[in-house]
């Protein structure tokens, strides 16, 4: 026989998971005490980082049933609700939501809402991945660099460059900048390759 399991969550302390409780017995499901489980964790909180949620994953085994109240006890969005609901039917577990009608999601007509709820993680993403673009924009028309910062600033770089010029070593100049080999290496690759570069570097004392 199929072991029954219910989430609730509630965002702070101060709330209860009785009504959620009240609401999935309402609906048919007998749970047992031990089978209930119950979170006080804010809704924009990934499953996976759900101290609870978690818990609960590990108990659960092939042709037990999972009951929520509503899609947001399952993920923070669409795509983490669709993430966790793949997850649970790989598993064999059935989910059932009941604002959704109770419908089992990951029977054939659970999967129709699933594709629904697919596209719009689908186009979260789509959304996300266009605002960090434009951000990105946003940040380089500023002037904000990315990446990680150089080894060495403009003044020291262009120190590095009359030294190895006149003849310097790479590994004394490493050493003495406080810096690796392949840094100065580098600041001397470019500027051999500039237009301006000075054709007298002496490759010999690497």
């Amino acid at each position: 026989m199929s072991r029954v399991f219910a989430y609730c969550r509630v965002s702070t302390t101060d709330q209860t998971t009785q009504n959620q409780s009240l609401e999935i017995q309402s609906a048919g499901f007998a749970i047992q005490s031990h089978r209930l489980i119950e979170e006080s964790i804010s809704g924009s909180v990934a499953a996976k980082e759900r101290p609870g949620f978690n818990k609960l994953i590990e108990r659960l085994e092939s042709g037990d049933v999972l009951v929520v109240t509503k899609l947001d006890r399952l993920g923070r969005n669409a795509m983490d609700v669709r993430s966790t609901v793949e997850h649970l039917s790989s598993s064999g577990v059935r989910v059932h939501c009941l604002a959704l009608g109770g419908v089992d999601l990951t029977s054939s007509a659970g999967k129709m809402t699933m594709q629904v709820i697919a596209a719009v993680a689908e186009f979260e993403r789509d959304l996300l991945i266009e605002r960090t673009q434009a951000g990105i924009s946003r940040a380089k028309a500023a002037g904000k660099q990315f990446g990680r910062p150089p080894a060495l600033n403009a003044e020291a770089r262009a120190d590095v460059v009359k030294r190895l010029a006149a003849g310097g070593n790479v590994s004394e100049l490493a050493r003495e900048f406080k810096t690796t080999r392949q840094t100065i290496m580098r600041i001397r690759d470019a500027a051999m390759k500039s237009p301006q570069s000075d054709k007298s570097f002496n490759h010999s004392g690497e």
